[in-house]
């Protein structure tokens, strides 16, 4: 029966947690709630236990999550009255802090690249490619256009040999638009330009983990001294990095004290250090004062080159241009959920046997479009291709046979089949009371026109991108 019991409350605890990871989002869930174990139920007071590795972890996750964990295994668990966050029994002895000499963090259950010093060792050599950073993230494998080639700029300006004119370099941009990619790029071309360089790469939560650990085991001193000696100090996420007023002022003199001696420092956050929450007015000066480089969210181009970037892994897998062309134009949001699109059909295409294609696209990443999907009307395709053409807005429902008409309502027509869920018979409602036969026409036409006319695939392109924008 006790048996039976756990795995029931492991199947509640993946539910649970699948909720939980929607609304928190990846870093938080894989950060918080991931780590933790489920106990057992005491049946007299209808405590259910969840175990995490660590005293801090489970202070942190008591302090942000109780209630709201709680409050969902009373809804999944009629029995739960009450939930007890606490260190798993097993694990109350913490691993002793590893640095350059043989010692490393207590890892809490995150990621074990988060921190430099944790995959690495520091000896006369320096550190080596083992130090945290992924090998597929250099600057050769960043495709740039007009929305990141700023911060890509920057970031190798901050990787080269000569000393850079900015420092700190921060990196602002949305999640999954390359920020990460760069802060590894860096590390990669600043270690290829300086082997015996000492680097530290870390994410800000696992800065302020390590932090809390060097106090507890009053190791301060050793923790200060490590820090301050590396050459290039990379941090990620840096607006997680809230709260723990003393490991925000660590940092600041972490930053003083580099920046005094001529060392480079890169910081990447979700948004501008102006607008971090919680974190003190001295270190939001410190990561304002050098250069803060903008990463727009990537446009169509730019998507597509991204896309076709990426195909050179799977060659010669045929992966046909109207089906780039798809992703490239309906998974907006971010690059990572562009290329996880890519990855996915190809998989599934090789997994089954079949041929990529665009219906294979349509049926294998619906989660993904629907979630990229903005809400394009009709009317708004029809005022923007008219504004681009310089015709009357009632020229769309207009009888008028004229080219100059006909041409731009055939192109609306065709932007509307593309961008809108419309059927052919509502698209031809809206253009005067057209049968659907005419709508079919008009799209099939466009899109043979876009093959051999150079002039009419640039004018839908550049429909398209202000649609899209």
């Amino acid at each position: 029966m006790e048996d039976v019991e756990a795995v029931n409350l492991a199947a509640d605890w993946a539910d649970i947690s699948q909720g939980l990871r929607k609304d928190l989002g990846h870093q938080l869930h894989s950060q918080w709630i991931k780590p933790i174990q489920v106990g057992g139920i005491e049946k007299e007071t209808g405590t259910l236990d969840l175990f995490l590795p660590t005293e801090f972890s489970a202070n942190w996750v008591n302090d942000r999550f109780h209630d709201r964990l709680q409050l969902a295994w009373k809804i999944v668990r009629s029995e739960v009255r009450k939930v007890r966050i606490q260190v798993h029994p097993g694990r109350r002895q913490l691993p002793e802090l590893r640095f350059g000499d043989g010692r490393r963090p207590a890892n809490d259950g995150a990621d074990t690249s988060a921190i430099a010093v944790a995959a690495g060792t520091i000896d006369d050599a320096g550190f080596t490619s083992s130090v945290g950073l992924d090998p597929s993230l250099t600057f050769a494998a960043f495709v740039t256009g007009e929305a990141n080639v700023l911060a890509c700029n920057a970031a190798q300006r901050m990787a080269a040999t000569e000393q850079p004119q900015f420092s700190p370099l921060y990196l602002k941009a949305a999640t999954g638009q390359g920020k990460t990619h760069l802060l590894h790029a860096i590390g990669h071309a600043y270690l290829s330009a300086h082997p015996r360089a000492r680097i530290f790469y870390c994410s800000a939560e696992r800065f302020m983990v390590e932090f809390v650990q060097a106090l507890k085991q009053n190791q301060m001193i050793e923790f200060k001294a490590r820090l301050r000696s590396f050459d290039l100090l990379l941090v990620d996420d840096i607006q997680f990095i809230i709260g723990k007023a003393s490991a925000q002022e660590e940092l600041l003199y972490t930053i003083d004290a580099l920046l005094a001696e001529g060392k480079r420092l890169v910081f990447a956050a979700d948004r501008a250090p102006q607008a971090l929450d919680g974190v003190e007015p001295r270190l939001l000066s410190r990561l304002s004062m050098g250069l803060v480089a903008d990463i727009q969210a990537a446009d169509i181009e730019l998507r597509r080159s991204i896309l076709e970037s990426k195909l050179t892994r799977f060659a010669p897998l045929n992966v046909p241009d109207d089906v780039i062309d798809f992703l490239a134009r309906t998974i907006t949001r971010n690059v990572r959920e562009l290329v996880g699109g890519l990855n996915k059909l190809i998989a599934y295409a090789q997994l089954t046997g079949q041929e990529v294609s665009l219906n294979l696209a349509e049926e294998q990443l619906t989660d993904i479009l629907s979630a990229n999907r903005r809400r394009i009307t009709i009317d708004e395709i029809q005022r923007t291709v008219c504004q681009f053409y310089r015709i009357d807005r009632g020229e769309m429902s207009s009888k008028r046979r004229a080219r100059a008409v006909v041409r731009p309502r055939q192109v609306a027509m065709y932007l509307a089949k593309v961008l809108t869920p419309r059927s052919y018979p509502e698209i031809g409602r809206k253009f005067g009371g057209r049968d659907h036969s005419t709508v079919i026409h008009a799209v099939r036409l466009i899109e043979d026109l876009r093959q051999r006319d150079a002039d009419m695939d640039g004018d839908v392109r550049s429909l398209l991108r202000q649609l899209e924008s």
